[in-house]
């Protein structure tokens, strides 16, 4: 199967980031508007959409980006990314790869995913990074049309994302995947739960917003968890019948990647993970 190619290169022209390079081919677009957000803001921001609003059984799709050094740039969508329904066993697929400069910040925050019933969907994301590279990744996908009585109702969605430092030395590798060939349907597994989430934040010009969020998940997660109790100081949420209330979301983070060593910041892991 031919994959279709969009490319595009982001370098410094006149001290700002600015896209010097931009090819996309059907059913791939991309949009680079001029002004966004405040205009002493260095970043460029790009839009990624397709023809017909989502992406059809078999589509192919492979997208490049290079992010130059000390530059910064935003990927981003106009609308969830539909996954129609497959035609027979075909699936679709879509590839990015991404090089991030020194001392540049690439910022990917798509809309959710959402697949049509019966749809097969599987993308894969690599970034290629260095040292003092920094990185923030969305990647998110919903249950599917609830207008239209579907929940979980897809065959297969799966989405990986890989980190390579210098060398190829592997950062992070990490795969979601739900499929109903399994002894249990997914709406099943997924009980009440309509949304999956996976927030990657990577690298030192972002320290101070991995600290952020790992004290409002702190927080959040024992609020949802927990209510006061004036003999044991706190226990598990309970409904009139003394039974265990699922949580309305669940959330996790978690540190990793080398150790940064700083004038004020020593023995710190330079990525947060956020489920």
């Amino acid at each position: 199967m031919e994959m279709e190619k969009g490319k595009v290169v982001v370098e410094k022209v006149r001290g700002k980031s600015s896209v010097i390079r931009s090819f996309s081919k059907y059913p791939l677009k991309f949009i680079t508007p001029r002004k966004v957000g405040s205009s002493i803001t260095d970043a460029v921001w790009i839009y990624s959409l397709t023809y017909g609003g989502g992406i059809v059984s078999g589509d192919s799709i492979s997208v490049e980006f290079t992010i130059g050094d000390g530059c910064t740039a935003v990927l981003t969508t106009q609308s969830s990314t539909k996954v129609y329904k497959s035609l027979g066993s075909k699936c679709s697929e879509q590839v990015l790869e991404a090089r991030i400069g020194s001392g540049a910040l690439f910022v990917v925050i798509p809309d959710p995913v959402t697949c049509f019933s019966t749809a097969r969907y599987s993308q894969k994301q690599v970034f290629r990074v260095v040292s003092d590279s920094s990185l923030v990744i969305v990647d998110w996908f919903t249950s599917g049309r609830h207008e239209s009585g579907e929940k979980w109702d897809f065959e297969l969605y799966r989405s990986s994302n890989c980190i390579f430092a210098e060398g190829n030395q592997p950062v992070f590798l990490d795969t979601v995947l739900l499929e109903q060939s399994s002894p249990v349907d997914i709406a099943e597994r997924m009980h009440e739960y309509q949304v999956i989430a996976m927030v990657l934040i990577y690298g030192p010009k972002l320290k101070h917003v991995q600290d952020q969020v790992q004290e409002n998940v702190k927080r959040l997660m024992s609020q949802q968890l927990q209510i006061p109790s004036t003999r044991l100081g706190c226990c598990a949420k309970t409904n009139s019948d003394n039974c265990l209330v699922r949580p309305a979301f669940i959330a996790s983070c978690s540190a990793f990647g080398p150790k940064v060593f700083s004038s004020d910041v020593t023995d710190t892991k330079s990525a947060l993970l956020l489920y």
